[in-house]
């Protein structure tokens, strides 16, 4: 039997309505993230955001469409970001490129380990997943071939699958030490140094390695 499709959310249309939208999905955030999603009720929801029950299913029809809000926000976030580091990689060198690289998935470390685990609760939102995680490498990938503008398209998606898994792996490193942490970090980003240096060089064995 095939699922039915959840109902959308409900778009505020004053701005008494965003503030009140803006107060559950801050709420609906936490607790998911504090809780996992199955174990957190609209009832919950309500009260941690100080809105009438009534309100809430207003704006929210249930649980899955106020989810599949939270992903829809996140991904803006993550898109409207991409767009913001190709811009900020036109005309750095590569250091400057490869600490724009590490702050970047810094910056967005903790919004997606909550967003990973809001999908993968929710297994049959697999296929956004997947295109999550295309425009998210499609993105990084656009990026690397502004600092490197000779690197061929499919060069560009393999080491973009690359530098985010070191990067990943570096910023969710389980290390209590802070001085550790922001040490394995800068090792990361002077093994990406390393790396746009090298794969540069290739692609244009003209220009010195800076």
């Amino acid at each position: 039997m095939t699922k039915p499709a959840p109902l959308a959310a409900t778009q505020p249309k004053r701005l008494r309505g965003h503030l009140r939208v803006a107060a559950i999905t801050e709420a609906a955030t936490r607790l998911f993230a504090e809780k996992g999603f199955d174990a957190v009720t609209m009832t919950e929801i309500a009260a941690s955001s100080g809105t009438a029950i009534g309100s809430l299913y207003r704006f929210f029809p249930n649980k899955e469409s106020l989810a599949d809000a939270l992903l829809l926000e996140y991904t803006r976030e993550v898109i409207d970001r991409l767009e913001a580091l190709e811009k900020d990689v036109a005309g750095v060198d590569i250091a400057t490129a490869a600490d724009l690289f590490t702050r970047f998935v810094l910056s967005l470390q903790s919004q997606r380990t909550f967003a990973l685990r809001l999908v993968e609760e929710r297994r049959e939102h697999e296929a956004a997943r997947l295109q999550f995680r295309d425009a998210m490498r499609g993105g990084f990938s656009r990026a690397l071939q502004v600092v490197i503008p000779a690197l061929p398209s499919a060069r560009a998606s393999l080491m973009t699958i690359v530098i985010l898994q070191v990067l990943k792996g570096a910023a969710a490193s389980n290390l209590q030490n802070a001085d550790e942490r922001k040490a394995v970090l800068d090792e990361a980003q002077a093994l990406l140094v390393l790396y746009l240096s090298t794969e540069r060089a290739k692609t244009n064995p003209t220009k010195i390695l800076r």
